[in-house]
């Protein structure tokens, strides 16, 4: 066997910016796509928009300076002629092309000035005898200052150094037909020229299966031995005891669904456990998981613990606080309110009644998380739209009890895939139905060319004596409102970043707008912005109908409960992912009246945003949603798990790879229970290196 290759400081610093903290994570570090360099294309025969590599000699070589300093080359063989250009170039790369040089290339060719051209191609200086490479050549992803030969070395180095034993048992491999560890390896490595592109472009091969069932399968270990461990941490014994909470269903003016009363039956259960209780409440748009997180609540009170409610908006957790005040004030419990927005005096005063344990409920946003809040006596933190949040801030929520129960809510559904892969640790409970008297929300597709019949539409609708909403565009990634044209300068004078400084004077123009177009109505504004006391005012107002129309920024995606709104109209929806649509939406449609959502949209649409305009028109179930936006987009918007603190998925794709998803959870199981120093083993090659919070 060789000897490891010496590693310079400089390089294991760019390395860790790969994610390769360990000689054993270059052997994971796969390529992003194949180079042929195992054959030569006569340059007669080379087509423009194909990749291809040639030999030949250089026979001219010059700078021109028009439109800008290049190097152009000549390069000929026997039978046709290519150029070569290079924008940015070193002068030994002028020498190396020197005239008269014979010249190996590999990139793609396409039509250009001179005539057939590739810009930037992969060089070197050959010989006639310089032999072809017998593998395809490897493309790595990398940063700046690590070159893919550089990479290759140290690649190459492992594969040859490094232990590549199989992690699997053989009973295992064979039921589950898997290739070895070791040829799968070398062959994505350094695959022979016969292997069929499309294989590995596409992961198709077996060698690629492989991979991607060993990456699911260590993360489904992960999370397994997380709740093993879960179950072996002392948590208060939270039992119901039947007294705030009877009272409290009998007070409501409407009663339990089934689906609330199953997940309610799971939280209750959980809570009465010694361990702590980690689950995940998942239920669509207006489903009724705020009643059911009271409940939990409720039990962990009348076990004289504490509940932490939080909410990542205050708008959102402004209207939980209200909520729960009215339902839970008559049985003698005042929540305390803090959020960022209060002043020095009332923060302490809330901090030091959540500190003596005089409250039993704060419910409020990231300022639960300050270190000058502590509770008394913490049992119950719950969590709403807990993908918002990080994993970091979770975890500070969580360390502010000894071992609290921890309900997390998100009405964003999760496809069933997702949750099989991402919350394989957590425990699921999913409210499937929806209370009775919700109406279905009618989704019209109006053009922006249409926008004064959406105008018409507005007025009458709020002349009859119903609701409103106008929810204003979002800014594109350059910071430009698609609506409203603000100068930089006015931008820079705001002194808020330019995309949340231009959403909000578009916010500002448009209800300014629409007073102009609508003066025989009450319009009111509602943005991130607004001061605590002016933004409770204004959604006071409009809930109790004085404001017939809201403009808004997507402050209101979650949240929000008027039963008289009936109209929402999203400008420019275009802009919007299919979440945030169907929230959105879901802000209409929650009393009696029929219901209508207007997404105005602008021509022309790329195909993704007609692809989400047609999904979120044809379709108002959550769930169903949620499996298309997942194939649209991937899991890691859909989950927050850019925030979540688990690593992505490198290789393998949930939608396309389900059927290996699947052997992976039943083989965890299998190597847990029977090979656990299989599953040791298997952890330390694919985690070892990761900070792995999971889900906390």
């Amino acid at each position: 066997m060789n000897t490891p290759a010496k590693i310079s400081p400089a390089i294991l610093a760019k390395l860790a910016k790969l994610g390769i903290r360990h000689r054993a994570d270059l052997l994971l570090h796969l390529p992003l796509r194949y180079e042929d360099e195992t054959h030569l294309a006569p340059i007669s025969t080379v087509q423009p928009g194909t990749n291809a590599q040639v030999q030949g000699v250089i026979t001219h070589s010059e700078i021109t300076f028009r439109p800008r300093r290049t190097l152009v080359c000549r390069l000929q063989d026997n039978g046709g002629e290519l150029y070569l250009r290079f924008l940015n170039f070193y002068p030994s790369l002028q020498k190396q092309l020197a005239e008269g040089k014979q010249i190996r290339v590999v990139g793609e060719a396409r039509t250009g000035y001179y005539g057939l051209e590739m810009v930037h191609p992969k060089c070197r200086a050959v010989d006639e005898d310089t032999p072809l490479q017998q593998s395809l050549t490897p493309v790595y992803p990398t940063t700046a200052g690590l070159s893919q030969v550089v990479l290759r070395k140290l690649i190459d180095n492992a594969l040859e150094t490094l232990p590549l034993n199989d992690t699997l048992p053989e009973p295992l491999l064979k039921k589950l037909r898997l290739t070895d560890f070791a040829g799968s390896l070398r062959l994505l490595h350094n695959p022979p020229p016969d292997v069929a592109a499309s294989s590995l472009g596409q992961r198709s091969h077996a060698a690629w299966r492989r991979i991607k069932f060993d990456e699911l399968l260590a993360q489904q270990l992960s999370m397994r031995v997380h709740h093993r461990e879960r179950g072996k941490r002392i948590a208060p014994v939270l039992a119901p005891q039947h007294h705030f909470i009877d009272s409290l269903l009998n007070s409501l003016p409407f009663a339990l669904t089934g689906a609330q009363q199953k997940v309610y039956a799971e939280i209750s259960r959980d809570l009465a456990q010694p361990h702590p209780m980690q689950r995940l409440l998942l239920g669509d748009v207006g489903s009724g998981k705020t009643i059911v997180a009271t409940l939990a609540a409720l039990q962990t009170i009348e076990n004289g613990y504490q509940v932490a409610f939080m909410a990542p908006t205050e708008i959102l957790a402004e209207q939980h606080f209200l909520k729960l005040r009215e339902w839970l004030e008559p049985l003698g419990i005042s929540p305390v309110w803090l959020s960022g927005s209060l002043k020095k005096k009332e923060k302490q005063l809330a901090a030091g009644r959540i500190a003596s344990g005089e409250t039993l409920l704060a419910i409020g946003t990231h300022a639960l998380l300050q270190e000058q809040v502590s509770f008394h006596r913490l049992g119950l933190a719950i969590v709403d739209e807990q993908h918002k949040f990080g994993v970091q801030q979770r975890l500070a929520l969580r360390n502010k009890g000894s071992e609290p129960h921890q309900l997390m809510m998100s009405a964003t559904p999760i496809p069933r895939t997702l949750a099989m892969s991402y919350y394989a640790d957590l425990d699921v409970s999913v409210i499937d139905e929806l209370p009775p008297g919700r109406t279905p929300v009618a989704t019209k597709l109006v053009s922006d060319t249409r926008r004064e019949e959406v105008f018409e539409r507005v007025r009458a609708a709020c002349m009859e004596g119903q609701q409103a909403y106008w929810v204003c565009p979002l800014i594109d990634e350059n910071g430009v409102s698609v609506k409203a044209n603000v100068s930089a300068a006015n931008v820079k004078r705001s002194g808020r970043s330019q995309p949340e400084a231009l959403q909000l004077q578009t916010a500002m123009e448009t209800h300014e707008t629409l007073r102009a177009a609508f003066p025989e109505l009450n319009i009111g504004l509602a943005h991130g912005k607004l001061d605590s006391a002016e933004k409770a005012r204004v959604m006071a107002a409009f809930k109790a109908g004085e404001l017939q129309l809201l403009v808004a920024t997507t402050v209101i995606e979650v949240g929000v409960d008027v039963p008289n709104a009936s109209l929402m109209v999203i400008d420019h929806a275009e802009r919007m992912g299919l979440a945030q649509l169907h929230q959105l939406r879901g802000r209409v449609g929650r009393g009696a009246a029929e219901s209508a959502c207007v997404l105005l949209f602008q021509q022309p649409l790329s195909e993704l945003a007609r692809a989400r305009l047609k999904i979120i028109y044809e379709s108002n179930d959550g769930f169903a949603i949620a499996q298309q936006d997942l194939q649209l987009r991937g899991p890691g918007e859909l989950i927050g798990a850019r925030q979540s603190g688990v690593a992505m998925l490198r290789f393998a794709d949930i939608s396309a790879d389900e059927d290996l998803l699947n052997d992976a959870r039943q083989a965890a199981d299998e190597l847990l229970r029977d090979f656990p120093g299989a599953a040791q083993a298997h952890l330390q090659r694919w985690m070892a290196s990761k900070h792995d919070y999971l889900h906390v």
